[in-house]
């Protein structure tokens, strides 16, 4: 087994790491030690000569050369890793996976003491406020450094290494199980994100919450592809599970359907503060957060989304609604989660359709401003829709997860209830929005029509010269790459148009459109309705002709 130290700079896992190793006859390494190896050149020279970038593709490179994991349950190895080297989702990956991370946290003012001692310079605190430095840095990497298991108040050696070591005999055999790779405690929620971490991190939140049982709201899909064993492990474990059932897909966002569930709560005799746990895609997130949000007046919801729009868009931020004919989401609550749980080993058996139109959500967070986003999508955004088993062995699809979920937190963190900035997240799902309904909510998935949506808000902003034609290009050749809104819906640009007229974003009479720039967004309020018109009847001319003939 191999045994991972993370922690800010300062934290000892050098030192920490060879007694440790010593202790067990294990080999030691050191990430940085081989780095600077490799390149002839110290840190701080990598960091002059090659700039921060540089020396993270080695740092990546490095992560890589320590190969698989060793299964044996003795200690083989342990292995100090660079202060930021968590930082990148591929690296966790690597380094999360089948070892034992183990994070060694300790107070700015302790580390800050330790870094003016040292003749080893950080770069990225050189010529700072140490302690200012260190607290800045421990915020932006919390949720990272979380993921591990962790020894608090890093002081003196000898106690941290017995720490260390009943960490070791106490979940050594952690490697067989599941792997957390961010962990977070917002003010949205708990999110946790991993690897076969469903029923551990479930039956944790429970816990957390005083629950007596387990309530799972799901749906048929969902329920045999990964609730039903979910619901098996929580009860292996001890825990006393109920199940209320929801209708399968966009069905279950209906206020009947709501009305049936709570009288499901009621005959199980649900009080308040007692949560449920809603197990599916974004329909069942959707109608189960607006169950959770009304039923006693409001209990706790925790969110196991199990596609991969889900995991990346609909379970995160605490919008709740159902649909009416009028259109989609009109009627809802604001209500954050207890916890978000996305593990994605749910999404192994995803139909492809369901992945594919996921990637419509991920594309919207990329053009939004994410380039490394952008940048997996553009290499690897086909294997995954694909389902191609190496994307998930080598980590991009949880990356995508983790950058598209973690995006859209950011926003929400920053705008909980759409008072400003969090409207950028509608990028794309005006017309998106109006498609799916025009549609029935049926014939179309989600995230292919905020697809047709995107294409739609590109040549809005081009047409109203926001968006800059070479970024619309991309966005646009980025779909046609990922096979999305290739084929225009067979629906009526008036029917379309009409459903754009109860648009949730209108203000003051105006519909304010979220319209692509060069690196992000902007609204705008007073797009012309013969531009709206003209492009409608472009994306769906091809369809309704073919039709009509």
């Amino acid at each position: 087994m191999d045994v991972v130290l993370v922690g800010l700079p300062g934290s000892g896992k050098s030192v920490i790491g060879r007694r440790v190793a010593h202790r067990h006859d294990a080999a030691f390494i050191d990430l940085d030690e081989r780095i600077e190896a490799a390149a002839g050149r110290t840190i701080p020279q990598l960091f002059e000569d090659e700039g921060e970038a540089g020396f993270r593709a080695r740092e990546r490179a490095a992560v890589v050369a320590l190969g698989h994991a060793d299964r044996d349950p003795a200690i083989k190895r342990v292995v100090a890793t660079g202060g930021g080297t968590i930082v990148d989702p591929r690296n966790r990956w690597h380094l999360y996976r089948g070892r034992l991370p183990i994070w060694l946290d300790g107070r700015p003012e302790v580390l800050a003491q330790r870094l003016r001692r040292s003749t080893n310079v950080r770069p990225l605190v050189a010529g700072r406020d140490p302690i200012g430095s260190i607290r800045d840095l421990g915020r932006k990497r919390e949720r990272f450094y979380g993921a591990a298991i962790r020894v608090r108040g890093v002081a003196e050696v000898g106690r941290v290494i017995e720490r260390v070591d009943e960490i070791i005999a106490t979940h050594g055999s952690a490697s067989a199980g599941g792997h957390v790779l961010l962990r977070a405690d917002t003010a949205i929620g708990s999110i946790v994100l991993g690897e076969g971490i469903a029923a551990s991190e479930v039956a944790a939140a429970l816990v957390r919450l005083g629950a007596r049982r387990a309530i799972l709201v799901s749906e048929p899909g969902a329920w045999s592809a990964f609730g039903e064993a979910l619901a098996g492990a929580l009860e292996r474990g001890g825990l006393t599970t109920a199940r209320v059932m929801l209708p399968q897909g966009e069905a279950a966002k209906r206020l009947s359907v709501v009305e049936r569930a709570a009288g499901d709560l009621a005959a199980l005799r649900v009080e308040r503060g007692e949560p449920i746990v809603a197990i599916g895609g974004g329909a069942v997130g959707d109608a189960a957060g607006f169950l959770a949000a009304t039923y006693l007046r409001g209990i706790p919801v925790i969110h196991v989304p199990t596609t991969l729009v889900a995991q990346i868009d609909s379970s995160i931020g605490g919008k709740t609604g159902v649909d009416l004919d009028a259109g989609k989401n009109l009627v809802g609550a604001y209500h954050q989660p207890a916890a978000v749980v996305i593990d994605t080993a749910a999404l192994r058996t995803l139909p492809e359709r369901e992945r594919r139109a996921a990637l419509g959500e991920a594309v919207k967070m990329a053009a939004l401003g994410d380039e490394r986003l952008f940048e997996l999508l553009e290499i690897g955004g086909e294997a995954i829709a694909r389902g191609d088993p190496a994307a998930s062995e080598t980590g991009a699809v949880a990356e995508l997860v983790e950058r598209a979920a973690w995006a859209k937190v950011e926003v929400v963190l920053a705008d909980e209830r759409e008072a400003a900035g969090r409207i950028a997240l509608n990028l794309g799902h005006s017309v998106g929005h109006a498609i799916e309904a025009a549609a029935g909510f049926s014939e179309i998935r989600h995230g292919e029509a905020v697809a047709h949506g995107l294409r739609a808000a590109c040549r809005i902003g081009v047409a109203h010269g926001v968006t800059p034609a070479d970024r619309a290009e991309r966005i646009e050749r980025l779909l046609d790459a990922l096979g999305l809104a290739t084929e225009q819906p067979a629906l009526g640009a008036d029917d379309v148009l009409g459903r754009l007229a109860v648009d949730k974003k209108h203000a003051s009479g105006r519909l304010r459109w979220v319209l692509p720039t060069a690196g992000g967004h902007e609204v705008r309020d007073d797009v012309p309705d013969e531009v709206v018109r003209r492009i409608v009847d472009e994306l769906l001319a091809a369809s309704v002709g073919s039709a009509e003939r």
